[in-house]
């Protein structure tokens, strides 16, 4: 039996989705398994995501040829070390309420032959990825977002590396802000969920940490900052998510419009911050976002081994007819969940476990 699978990575791009699609190939391909699975595969990649289900005319060749790529081991064979999506991606919405193209994704991927359809993709994307599987399309899920705030999984592609790179980033402001005794405001990514700010600052040593799940009082924030400059600190840095407000006031949002979900485009807490900080103290302020170098870069060796097991995983859930659920680490197993479960909230910082909300940091008591 011959089955046709389709996979595209959906939303924001990070390193680890081109390791998923290697090892997704490969254990596709592989000609040793066949008989035990009493199938053979052919893989499809969908390019720049939903767009690419959206656009493509099956019965064009021009137009098959721009929106979709067969994929096979030779293509891929080096697309584990590379970050980002070699596929590309897009953050359009088949279910969009001002535009429903969910019907067109449904009858491209008949018109396609897929038998089966692996999206790689953040909560909404996901979300999508079910609302799909409820119109009859054969789905699998794979976790994919360095905000980690996926629930049903321990682990979301891209994460890793991206706490990698604003580690890297920081010990580099920490050399400037040293020569000059200042303060940096770094500023990451982290709309709802704050995991990536408070692991980077754990792994970075930074000195107040700002997260989504609680609001802070920049006059404490200043205090802190004011007791540092007093105790002889040369130097302090603070990180903050971009969806963490100050209590009593609203986001900040960037003034360009939402995305394909509705989501106000996030970016300036940091900004917004360093002034209030300059305007009230006599301390040196730098405003620095991080932005999309987070998701740039090469996987880090995690990234590599996860989109290895999230990939295997994708085609044993095809095998076993698991469709509706996601590919998820759990306990350091893997197995899958279904992907209702796991959409039925976020996955955000536990406060009262893992954050400080005197001191603004992590909570120093692991036992």
């Amino acid at each position: 039996m011959k089955v046709k699978v389709g996979v595209l990575s959906a939303g924001g791009d990070c390193p680890g989705i081109n390791s998923t699609v290697h090892w997704l190939v490969y254990s596709a391909l592989d000609k040793d398994l066949a008989p035990e699975r009493g199938m053979m595969f052919e893989v499809l990649g969908i390019v720049d995501g939903w767009k690419g289900l959206m656009e493509v005319k099956p019965d064009n060749k021009e137009s098959l040829k721009h929106w979709t790529l067969p994929l096979d081991k030779e293509m891929v064979r080096t697309w584990d070390r590379y970050g980002g999506t070699r596929l590309g991606t897009s953050r359009v919405n088949p279910f969009d309420p001002k535009k429903d193209r969910s019907a067109v994704v449904v009858e491209n991927v008949e018109k396609l032959g897929l038998d089966a359809l692996v999206v790689i993709g953040g909560f909404d994307n996901l979300g999508v990825a079910y609302k799909l599987y409820r119109e009859g399309v054969r789905v699998v899920g794979i976790p994919k977002t360095i905000d980690r705030d996926i629930a049903g999984t321990d682990y979301t592609l891209g994460f890793d590396s991206a706490v990698n790179i604003i580690t890297e980033d920081i010990d580099r402001l920490r050399i400037t802000a040293g020569s000059h005794s200042r303060v940096f405001v770094v500023e990451s990514m982290g709309r709802q969920a704050g995991w990536l700010a408070l692991e980077a600052g754990e792994a970075a040593g930074v000195s107040i940490i700002l997260i989504p799940e609680h609001d802070f009082l920049t006059e404490r924030v200043i205090d802190l900052l004011q007791a540092r400059k007093k105790s002889f600190e040369r130097y302090s840095i603070v990180l903050v998510s971009e969806g963490a407000k100050p209590r009593g006031m609203d986001h900040v949002y960037e003034k360009r419009g939402r995305d394909g979900f509705g989501h106000h485009f996030m970016g300036g807490i940091g900004g917004f911050l360093a002034e209030e900080i300059q305007k009230h103290t006599d301390l040196e302020v730098r405003y620095v976002a991080l932005r999309h170098l987070q998701r740039g870069g090469s996987p880090t060796a995690y990234d590599r081994r996860m989109g290895r097991k999230f990939g295997v995983a994708a085609i044993d859930m095809i095998v076993n007819e698991d469709f509706g659920r996601m590919a998820s680490l759990r306990h350091g197993e893997m197995t899958s969940v279904p992907l209702k479960k796991a959409l039925e909230r976020l996955n955000l910082v536990d406060v009262e476990r893992f954050y400080n909300t005197k001191y603004y940091r992590s909570l120093d008591r692991i036992l």
